[in-house]
């Protein structure tokens, strides 16, 4: 099996590639995302319109969307979290949350894969836990140094590579990896 994942980070791709068990071809593209929260509709969309923009190949295309929900919130930011945080930062997000609310968040990934006749399907992998009071911890990217997974004490960031051993990225192309295997 090969595929084709459209992302920048070859960090990422490598992570994917040894979660699925095959190679995948990586696309340098930055498809142009809907505004929605739902990470589920923000990348089918990618999807579509990163297949377009490869020239509809035979390969499927992979594309993935993530997002911190915030229950309070009802799951805002959502597939949003990047903008925020690349606005505010994690700091400036703890404080739009205030301190006397519920802190429970669920990490999420979808999954986006565009077959070659052009059939979406998405894949959700999640992971429920908390905001943490402060950032906390030098690893990972985005909203890692805030979010507490509910199986640990340490935020995603403070966990370093074992983040990726059982994440709402992980879990969801786990999810991938099984839809292929009975396709």
């Amino acid at each position: 099996m090969r595929a084709i994942f459209v992302t920048t980070n070859e960090h990422k791709r490598r992570e994917v590639q040894e979660i699925l068990g095959f190679d995948l071809e990586r696309a340098d593209l930055d498809p142009p995302e809907i505004q929605a929260i739902d990470p589920a509709e923000v990348a089918a969309e990618k999807a579509r319109a990163a297949r377009e923009a490869l020239g509809e190949p035979v390969l499927p295309v992979l594309v993935e969307d993530s997002g911190l929900m915030v229950d309070a919130w009802d799951g805002f930011p959502g597939a949003l979290t990047k903008w925020l945080i690349r606005s505010v930062g994690n700091e400036g997000l703890l404080r739009i949350f205030g301190w006397g609310e519920d802190r429970s968040a669920r990490a999420v990934c979808v999954v986006a894969l565009a077959e070659a006749d052009g059939t979406v399907h998405t894949f959700r992998g999640e992971v429920r836990g908390a905001l943490a009071q402060k950032p906390r911890g030098a690893g990972g990217f985005g909203y890692d140094p805030v979010f507490v997974p509910e199986c640990s004490s340490m935020t995603y960031a403070e966990m370093g590579e074992g983040k990726n051993e059982d994440s709402h990225r992980a879990r969801a192309f786990r999810a991938v990896r099984e839809w292929l295997k009975e396709a």
